[in-house]
């Protein structure tokens, strides 16, 4: 059953982060776009907004994930601290390269169609992503092996097709954010991130099947890791 009784701490950073997250991605876009008739720029906080209240409502998982989720603790591999001080930064620029394009009007033409198709794959991706944080007790921020919380391999949900079902939501809204943004600028820094998550999602398998006892028996059960009959 869904626990909402989280610690003042967890609830803080909850408030903080559904809150103060919209209000920074707006401030970013109208502040460089100059002007408060950027609609996709609306459009695309909606969508942020949606998710964040998602994550923390009745999609919350139990309150120990959720404290995980909010602080991970020891055991964080280093070379996801390098993803985030590369990944990170990339979805800025990309934010910043819509907000001046609404501004100097670098897209000249997007055709209405590739927009809205954008926009269904931007959507489509979150909801992967919900779906596997939803079902995968273990599904935390940063990778670690979670000894302390009884780690184990899940086989459910989207994870009964590919291994990293996440990551699949997360390339494809990565992928279309400047699409959904309206400028074809900012899928440039979005489409280093998608190559990122990539590289990660590759780091984080070859530790689960060195580290997690029985992961090796699902990769040979489940043998993709994000697009069956590719990898």
């Amino acid at each position: 059953m869904t626990q909402l009784a989280f610690s003042g701490k967890a609830r803080f950073q909850l408030a903080v982060r559904a809150g103060l997250a919209p209000v920074l991605v707006l401030g970013l876009l109208f502040g460089l776009a100059g002007r408060w008739d950027y609609w996709q720029a609306w459009v695309y906080t909606f969508l942020l907004l949606v998710v964040l209240v998602l994550m923390g409502t009745v999609l919350s998982p139990n309150k120990e994930l959720m404290e995980e989720r909010l602080n991970p603790k020891e055991g964080v591999k280093s070379w996801d601290k390098v993803y985030y001080a590369l990944s990170t930064p990339l979805y800025f620029v990309g934010l910043a390269l819509a907000g001046l394009d609404a501004r100097f009007g670098w897209t000249v033409s997007m055709p209405a169609a590739i927009y809205w198709v954008g926009l269904l794959v931007y959507c489509a991706g979150q909801a992967i992503l919900l779906w596997a944080r939803y079902t995968n007790n273990f599904f935390s921020s940063m990778v670690r092996i979670q000894t302390d919380r009884g780690h184990s391999v899940c086989k459910s949900g989207p994870y009964r097709y590919v291994r990293h079902p996440g990551y699949v939501g997360g390339i494809l809204f990565t992928a279309v954010m400047g699409v959904v943004l309206g400028s074809w600028w900012a899928c440039i820094p979005q489409l280093v991130a998608c190559a990122l998550i990539i590289w990660r999602t590759g780091m984080e398998d070859r530790t689960l099947q060195a580290e997690l006892p029985g992961y090796a028996e699902y990769a040979r059960e489940t043998r993709y890791r994000l697009l069956p009959g590719v990898w």
